[in-house]
């Protein structure tokens, strides 16, 4: 029996119990040891009252936090005045015959408890020693659970797992990628691969007909709360199928892991297409547990002289935001400067009605303005004007920060959706081209592929993401399986016939012997296993984690390499000046 899974039924019973010393407290004749596994913590108790010799009260006396011991002894039920209500465990205590120290620990660097106080980084200079925290070591098994759960769940429904290579070809587009020189081959290099893509594809065109796999991949990119270096997604792909297929099949693995971490996922789950969810949210994975929704007031505003020349002017109300301080306004014009914003416009509907636009104001514009949001008495509206691209990503920033402050999201609520119709690409001020918004793969919605080329910028694309609470667990489309569609797809996004035969041709070619209709879906491992531990960062669910940086702090990585390794793959290190 493991100590986190003691109970009073089990009162009676001889149990031996290995682990680790958490706390050690002596009373003399009397000594109190918590014992900790991964399964929890229960207490050991040496009494000389109840028949501890000499030599056991010694052993017992002798132990300190992080020593690794074995128990042997009786499982016995407490008194009620000395039950533990903060234990799962708090009903029982197992009273010692036996105790042999296995181990002996140095004082660790921090305290092994939940609610340690430690710096993240010492935390993950020692993750041998944070993943001890009865939490994290949740997280860890809730993560394999999830896991098993999938493969279950593929494999009654007639796929198969198949593993594709980490060591690939560079096919830049995107993210950059993580290149891995050739010894054999030198001056030429490996990626590793930001996603399975092509390769489960490929299993289409082999005829494997349903393919999945708990991947492992890669992206060389810049790292935020919900993102890592190397990153886990199950990864789907099926045959002769369509989006429905898709839906279907993803809404019932997620009804049967999510309930693991008493999340309810019931099927079917709501669907919005892109530009709903833009106009109504300013972002294409909303948060749909509370309100304060985009309102689009162009039409009402375009006449207040400051707006004249703004493409599109919308706003969101916060209830009784009235009360907020020019302190808190000031704070949030701030971040939508940071934004891209050129500022942010205030109107406060209570009997001052103050604005920072007051001057600007009409009555009867001030009351046109008061309609066209339906704003209450004491609410606020904050205005962005100007593109339509930077007043959504603007709004939809105020709207989650000031539903946090005001604490306008229910707890343990969980709202899944499904985005649909998302455009097939995207433009890049920089480099004033049409980039492809999911991956140059993605099928043209059905009637559009003559638009590919002379009007990429209304051209839907057959992808679909899902969302939960505000958090794209991922997302996928129906491929392109035919050469000439993927050809002309290559063309829009500026890739020359010649060149996607030197990035693809390996793909191309495969289609020409006849792949079959397919699509799928990947999620992400990491951030479903993160919503399930209702954890604050990925780290929280990854066993060896990199920083913000995308540095290892336990193995110090990366790192450098001698002069020989250098010398054999054919690589001189170029050093930055400024270091």
């Amino acid at each position: 029996m493991k100590s986190g899974t003691l109970r009073k039924e089990h009162a009676g019973q001889a149990v031996v119990l290995n682990g680790w010393v958490q706390k050690q407290r002596d009373f003399g004749e009397l000594v109190f040891v918590d014992l900790r596994d991964r399964s929890g913590i229960c207490q050991v108790v040496v009494d000389r009252a109840r028949g501890a010799s000499e030599e056991l009260l010694a052993a017992a006396k002798e132990m300190r936090s992080e020593f690794v011991v074995r128990v042997e002894g009786t499982i016995v039920q407490r008194a009620d005045s000395q039950k533990n209500p903060k234990l799962p465990t708090g009903d029982i205590e197992v009273v010692a015959m036996s105790i042999a120290i296995l181990n002996r620990a140095d004082t660790p660097p921090f305290m092994i408890e939940d609610d340690t106080d430690a710096a993240e980084e010492l935390r993950l200079q020692y993750r041998y020693l944070d993943m001890r925290r009865p939490s994290l070591a949740r997280n860890l098994v809730l993560r394999h659970k999830m896991l098993t759960a999938t493969r279950n769940y593929f494999d009654r429904n007639g796929f198969i797992e198949i593993e594709t290579p980490i060591l690939t070809k560079s096919t830049p587009e995107g993210a950059r990628d993580y290149l891995v020189p050739s010894r054999v081959h030198k001056g030429t290099f490996y990626a590793l691969p930001q996603s399975p893509q092509i390769f489960k594809q490929l299993c289409m065109v082999a005829g494997l007909e349903r393919y999945f796999q708990i991947a492992r991949c890669f992206r060389d990119e810049d790292l935020r709360r919900d993102r890592q270096p190397e990153f886990t997604q199950i990864d789907v792909e099926a045959s002769f199928i369509d989006e429905e297929f898709i839906y279907s099949m993803t809404e019932g693995l997620l009804a049967e892991i999510f309930p693991l971490a008493d999340i309810p996922a019931k099927p079917p789950f709501p669907r919005m297409k892109w530009q709903e969810a833009m106009d109504r949210y300013g972002i294409d994975r909303p948060d749909t547990r509370f309100g304060m929704e985009l309102i689009d007031i162009t039409s009402v505003a375009r006449g207040i002289s400051i707006f004249e020349s703004a493409q599109t002017i919308r706003a969101i109300v916060v209830p009784n935001g009235a009360s907020f301080s020019r302190k808190r306004i000031d704070d949030l014009t701030e971040e939508a400067k940071k934004l891209g914003a050129s500022g942010l416009a205030w109107v406060k509907f209570n009997a001052e009605r103050n604005s920072s636009i007051k001057k600007f104001l009409y009555e009867t514009t001030f009351d046109a303005l008061r309609n066209a949001l339906s704003a209450n008495e004491n609410d606020l509206a904050l205005i962005v004007a100007g593109k339509q691209t930077v007043v959504w990503d603007v709004l939809a920033s105020l709207r989650l920060r000031v539903a946090k402050d005001e604490k306008m999201i229910p707890a343990e609520t969980w709202h899944f959706l499904w985005v649909t119709d998302f455009p097939l690409f995207e433009w890049d001020e920089e480099t004033q081209r049409y980039f492809a918004r999911h991956h140059p793969f993605t099928s043209p919605a059905i009637g559009h592929l003559d638009l590919v080329e002379t009007d990429p910028g209304n051209t839907l694309a057959r992808a679909y993401d899902v969302v939960l609470n505000g958090l794209e667990l991922g997302g996928g489309s129906i491929r392109i399986n035919q050469p000439e569609a993927q050809k002309k797809m290559f063309r829009a996004l500026g890739i020359s016939d010649d060149d996607a035969q030197t990035r693809f041709g390996f793909l191309l070619e495969a289609f020409r012997y006849g792949a079959p209709p397919h699509g799928g879906i990947a999620l992400g491992v990491d951030r479903i296993a993160m919503l399930m531990a209702r954890a604050e960062s990925l780290r929280d669910v990854i066993a060896f984690p990199k920083t913000a940086r995308a540095q290892d702090l336990m193995c110090d990585a990366p790192g450098d390499v001698d002069q020989k390794q250098l010398d054999e793959l054919g690589i001189a290190v170029k050093h930055d000046s400024s270091s």
